[in-house]
């Protein structure tokens, strides 16, 4: 019996690594994305897997009803991995309201909402998952990204507060939290800064295979002990 995943912003570059991971580990996928197209990886995935399913969907989480959108496509799911999202850095007084409005609808109301409208699949299964993509930040917050910050410390608190409500239904509810990590969101900075920053992280800059296979792990059958938990993947950044 295939079992299906939904993967949350599968056109990034963490997003795909994890759809990569899941599919090896012989998942069956709803991919993710909102205005670049899958068509790439879905084709690497069929090839590879033919025995699996990859079906992309579509949703604009900067929208409110962009939960039901996705929803909407999604006809069973025993996994849900968050890992839309998007970063907003600078000082909070130029910060405007509309930039809050999108930081919340995209990394919260959102995936919050698409975990609310999924649970009835996951009461199918012996066993499920919720996984959420979150970040160092919202665990130690950072200088000019303050909204950002208080967003993804808003997932934290959904993963404890989830994962206790689900707990009796076979429901694991678990955070991975990103350290610095090298994707396109972090294109902007430059090879001084990234040498700065790497200086204070023991391992360095991570991979997003990094977070693929603790994600992979999370939902492996082997971790089915741990929940309402963030495992930290930062090299050593945060102990």
């Amino acid at each position: 019996m295939k079992r299906f995943a939904l993967i949350l912003g599968a056109s990034g570059d963490i997003g795909g690594a994890i759809a990569r991971q899941m599919a090896d580990e012989g998942w069956s996928l709803y991919l993710h994305y909102h205005s670049n197209p899958l068509e790439a990886l879905e084709e690497e995935l069929s090839l590879r897997y033919p025995q699996q399913e990859f079906i992309p969907v579509q949703g604009d989480f900067t929208k409110d009803g962009g939960a039901e959108q996705v929803a909407s496509q999604v006809f069973d799911s025993s996994c849900l991995v968050c890992a839309s999202g998007h970063a907003l850095s600078g000082l909070l007084q130029d910060t405007s309201s509309a930039d809050q409005d999108a930081l919340w609808r995209v990394h919260v109301k959102n995936p919050i909402e698409t975990v609310r409208l999924l649970s009835p699949f996951f009461r199918r299964h012996d066993k499920s998952y919720v996984i959420f993509i979150a970040s160092i930040w919202g665990e130690t917050g950072a200088s000019m990204e303050t909204a950002y910050s208080a967003v993804k410390g808003a997932q934290l608190a959904f993963t404890k507060a989830y994962a206790k409500e689900m707990a009796p239904s076979g429901t694991r509810v678990n955070a991975v939290s990103p350290g610095l990590i090298r994707t396109k969101m972090n294109a902007g900075l430059t090879e001084e800064e990234w040498q700065d920053l790497e200086e204070e992280i023991p391992l360095g800059a991570g991979a997003p295979e990094d977070i693929a296979h603790a994600v992979a792990f999370l939902a492996s059958g082997k971790a089915d002990y741990i929940t309402g938990q963030t495992i930290r993947v930062n090299g050593g950044w945060l102990i």
